[in-house]
């Protein structure tokens, strides 16, 4: 398939998160709780994310340890309570495409996103962040829009 990458310089985004490590059968569970938590204490405080999209940002591909980042993009910062931490997206270069499909079938996108960024003469910061405009409990697996993001050094 051809795919055509997105490269952009993008500001810091502040976030509100919570990270856990935990194995790839029990992220569902874990992104639902986190955001379900996240959004409650937004509602509590009178904010909201600055857009309806949650994200994931991961820093392994470890599928039994997963080290996973879940939240929101937020207009400010703002300050974290408990489990939930004030954070951000780092400014950078970043290459990005937008995909169409059930989340089991992506392995193929990021295998060419990576070889776009070798072709290019990039590197990638070794952290990988998708961004789910919609879910699965809205749509079906094949309308699911993701955005999987890679930072580059």
């Amino acid at each position: 398939m051809d795919y055509k990458f997105e490269l952009a310089e993008k500001p810091a985004q502040p976030v509100l998160s919570m990270r856990t490590k935990t194995a790839v059968e029990n992220l569902p569970q874990e992104l639902g709780k986190a955001y379900g938590i996240i959004i409650q204490y937004l509602n509590e405080i009178g904010e909201k994310p600055s857009e309806e999209v949650a994200f994931a940002a991961y820093y392994n591909m470890d599928m039994q340890d997963l080290d996973v980042e879940m939240g929101f993009s937020v207009a400010k910062p703002l300050a974290g309570k408990g489990e939930i931490q004030a954070s951000e997206i780092p400014a950078g270069k970043q290459v990005s495409y937008l995909y169409k499909g059930p989340y089991h079938q992506m392995e193929p996108v990021y295998t060419a996103m990576m070889a776009w960024i070798s072709k290019n003469s990039y590197t990638p910061t070794g952290t990988a962040y998708e961004f789910y405009y919609n879910s699965p409990m809205d749509v079906a697996e094949s309308e699911l829009l993701t955005k999987i993001v890679l930072p580059l050094k």
